[in-house]
């Protein structure tokens, strides 16, 4: 198990941007200061080449220009609010709108567009990396002063895990998640992956992406995943929810029990035999395919990241839940800190 710090030129309020990687037998991973970004996976195929297996960009600078959140620790709140407002006891808080009238990700200046303090140590577990920041009250609308804190560990085994905390001076409403691009081939689309998914319910959405408030099932509906299915099969499909998010970009409910560490998507991939099992204490998942990617963003090797060139796993709370009562509570009490626990597992297949 090996930890390298290689600090940048970069500097964003008065912090050194650095990034951090961890290597051990069969995986590595990069994670950058700043958004507290996974830049990059490294996993075996089935004749044990090592390949890139995340979206992203060669030079680190790149990630502090505007992107679509490649590998991104986002929040306070992950996913959209509507009207960009929220009730809490008496008072309505007005958040930053940035997605049309609608909040996106916490905000213009949210925890993917802000530097993150970085420690690193090795234990028995593995390698970990600890990234902090510090979000003040009132912080694009939200309440409550906040520090949430990610640890970002590879154990001795093919996985990463993700530790999300948080603690409030104030009641308010906490959603953390990864929004790290997939595509355990490399290159290309990844509608030839055969995705699963642990889930019989889903939130359909309105054309702004905002649920509508309705808990549908899956059967019968291209979000039917509950057995492995290509991506490809039905993201052109005809059905009012795929026509408006262009693919898929939609919440998936979990089954089992909110708080438990359970099996949320498992992916393969077939030219090279590699697997990802994603693992989630969270109520959700949004499940994401790269639907606004078009071709004019460069990657990884001066190539033009293509429409469909990755998919999300952001473990959640559901879009809206301030706003959706009936939804699993993301309000956050000063006596009981935030907690979710992801682990992303790699494998492969013959």
């Amino acid at each position: 198990m090996q930890v390298t710090v290689q600090p940048t030129t970069q500097t964003v309020e008065s912090e050194t941007i650095a990034l951090y990687t961890v290597r051990n037998q069969q995986v590595s991973f990069s994670l950058l200061s700043y958004g507290a970004t996974i830049t990059s996976v490294q996993t075996p195929d089935r004749e044990g080449r090592i390949g890139e297996i995340t979206l992203g960009f060669d030079d680190p600078a790149r990630y502090l220009e505007r992107h679509p959140y490649f590998g991104s620790t986002v929040g306070r709140y992950a996913n959209r609010i509507a009207n960009a407002q929220f009730r809490l006891g008496d008072r309505v808080y007005s958040l930053t709108p940035n997605e049309g009238a609608n909040h996106l990700h916490g905000g213009q200046h949210n925890f993917a567009r802000r530097p993150w303090r970085c420690t690193d140590w090795l234990d028995e577990r593995g390698a970990h990396i600890s990234a902090s920041r510090f979000s003040p009250d009132g912080d694009e609308g939200y309440p409550g002063d906040l520090m949430a804190n990610g640890v970002f560990t590879l154990g001795f085994e093919p996985s990463l895990t993700l530790t999300y905390w948080a603690l409030t001076s104030a009641p308010t409403f906490v959603n953390l998640t990864n929004h790290t691009y997939f595509n355990l081939k490399g290159e290309g689309t990844i509608l030839d992956h055969e995705v699963q998914v642990e889930a019989d319910y889903y939130t359909p959405v309105r054309p702004d992406l905002i649920p509508t408030g309705e808990i549908a099932p899956v059967e019968g509906t291209p979000f039917d995943f509950r057995t492995p299915r290509r991506i490809g099969e039905q993201i052109e499909s005809p059905h009012e929810q795929i026509q408006i998010a262009g693919g898929y970009d939609h919440n998936f409910i979990i089954r089992g029990e909110v708080g438990t560490l359970r099996p949320a998507l498992r992916a393969y991939e077939p030219s090279t035999g590699r697997t990802l099992e994603v693992w989630t204490t969270a109520p959700g998942m949004q499940f994401y395919t790269g639907n606004k990617l078009n071709g004019t963003l460069v990657g990884r090797g001066g190539k033009p990241i293509p429409r469909w060139g990755g998919f999300c796993a952001e473990t959640q709370h559901f879009p809206d839940t301030p706003n959706q009562p009936h939804f699993p509570s993301a309000l956050l009490l000063p006596d009981r800190p935030y907690h979710s626990i992801t682990v992303f597992r790699f494998g492969v297949m013959g």
